[in-house]
């Protein structure tokens, strides 16, 4: 039975982990058009003793920005040319795709856990 109970855990972790993921996703693609904008990524990491997911530092995208030119834009230098983000919408829909059937994954081990363990509970009560 505690079996069931830690697979409910590691799945309940696992959707948090990867709910964390589609927000800093979303703010990517909210902020693509951001002058100086920096993409933020987000690693994962076994929990100590395998006992779910948990999240590491949101870290920024240290990739060189694209330079723009409109030297009409108030941050344009002599050149004409600003710092633009270095945001990939591209990349950036591929990570949400990814995180939101990772977490489909995790709800659907959720449910299944949850209902054995239902039952379980069902079958002990008898």
């Amino acid at each position: 039975m505690t079996d069931l109970i830690n697979s409910l855990s590691i799945a309940a972790s696992g959707m948090e982990a990867q709910a964390q993921r589609l927000r800093h996703v979303s703010e990517n693609i909210a902020n693509a058009d951001t002058p100086g904008y920096h993409r933020k990524t987000i690693s994962f990491r076994d929990e100590i003793d395998g006992q779910g997911v948990e999240t590491g530092p949101v870290r920024l995208d240290r990739s060189e920005l694209t330079k723009i030119y409109d030297p009409g834009h108030p941050l344009a230098n002599e050149s004409g040319h600003y710092d633009g983000s270095n945001v990939n919408l591209v990349v950036e829909i591929a990570d949400a795709r990814e995180a939101q059937r990772s977490y489909e994954a995790n709800l659907k081990l959720f449910d299944q856990a949850r209902q054995m363990n239902q039952s379980l509970f069902e079958i002990l009560r008898r």
